[in-house]
């Protein structure tokens, strides 16, 4: 092979490679407003799912959790509070894992919902199963707490998903629940300052 051959071939990979990146810039260019957009309607959605009895769901602020960025939101129906949501983060076994948490005004969880996770399959997604999730129902911030064997008072952690369990928990759902009520209650953090 001479030079003249390598550089041909060389000069192609360039052109490919250029053509490539410019193709993948452009349909990342138009694709990016229409993906903001639809993430934008699955978060009403799954915000509708989680307080259905809402008139208007308006979102108060932002916070940060493990270095994600969390929200919050104000559920009212007619001029009543009835609710509130936080979008909040627990460290799992391989992943952070995403979770919307409902709380009603006395910040009692209503509902719970993971929105995403990367937990291993057949084991840390147990933590999706409509039981597990059930038990949050009515808990206040005194009985969020996992514990292994059986129990109606807190949380019961999955058998060999305890990390998992004990990410949306210990972590996710009673971090998020703590913050609504410092900031919400409380009044700190300005509404919408970092915990």
């Amino acid at each position: 092979m001479t030079t003249k051959d390598i550089l041909k071939i060389v000069a192609n990979l360039v052109v490919i490679y250029l053509v490539g990146g410019a193709i993948l810039s452009y349909v990342h260019a138009n694709t990016s407003p229409i993906r903001y957009q639809n993430n934008i309607i699955a978060e009403e959605k799954a915000l509708k799912l989680l307080i259905p009895d809402a008139d208007k769901i308006e979102k108060m602020g932002d916070w940060e959790i493990h270095e994600k960025h969390g929200k919050y939101w104000k559920a009212t129906k007619g001029e009543e509070v009835i609710g509130y949501v936080v979008l909040s983060f627990g460290k799992g076994y391989s992943s952070y894992i995403k979770t919307l948490i409902a709380v009603d005004k006395d910040f009692k969880v209503m509902k719970i919902e993971i929105l995403d996770h990367k937990e291993t399959p057949g084991l840390g997604d147990e933590i999706l199963v409509p039981a597990w999730k059930d038990q949050f129902v009515g808990k206040d911030f005194d009985h969020i707490k996992l514990v292994k064997g059986e129990t109606k008072e807190y949380i019961q952690a999955i058998t060999g998903v305890t990390i998992s369990s004990r990410a949306v928990t210990d972590d996710a759902v009673k971090n998020g629940v703590k913050f609504l009520i410092d900031t919400v209650k409380g009044g700190g953090a300005a509404h919408g300052g970092s915990h």
